[in-house]
């Protein structure tokens, strides 16, 4: 099973007990569909960054949670006719690869000192140094 993150954007104009109602059926889609729930995140009301509809707030939530990749089809098929949903994305969250057996590694040899002109990196062509 991979990992997957759901990011939804409620209406604001919902009633707290509708926005629950809404997620618990929203993580029983998830169950259904053999997935594991991780963690249900609530990031509060937010301007939208443009209007959808009459609304230009929106509640966002985070959902993360273990599922097969068949089963992603069919809690997206759910959300798309959810109405109380502005906005939903489900995206695949990347975790680092099992640590494989270490590998010696030579430490890295000494950089010699730079012969030439020195240039100090505080300087550079987007913040240059001011001109006395």
């Amino acid at each position: 099973m991979r990992r997957y993150e759901l990011m939804l954007v409620l209406r604001p104009d919902l009633a707290e007990d509708r926005v629950q109602a809404t997620l618990d059926r929203i993580t029983r889609s998830i169950s259904a569909a053999e997935g594991q729930l991780v963690k249900v995140s609530p990031w509060g009301r937010r301007r939208l960054a443009y209007q959808i509809g009459p609304h230009r707030e929106g509640s966002y939530y985070i959902v993360l949670f273990d599922a097969p990749s068949a089963a992603v089809e069919e809690i997206e098929r759910g959300l798309r006719i959810t109405e109380e949903l502005l906005r939903f994305l489900v995206t695949r969250v990347e975790r680092p690869a099992a640590r494989r057996a270490e590998v010696e590694v030579a430490p890295p040899e000494e950089e010699e000192e730079p012969q030439g002109e020195f240039i100090d990196e505080s300087e550079s062509e987007a913040a240059p140094a001011a001109i006395d």
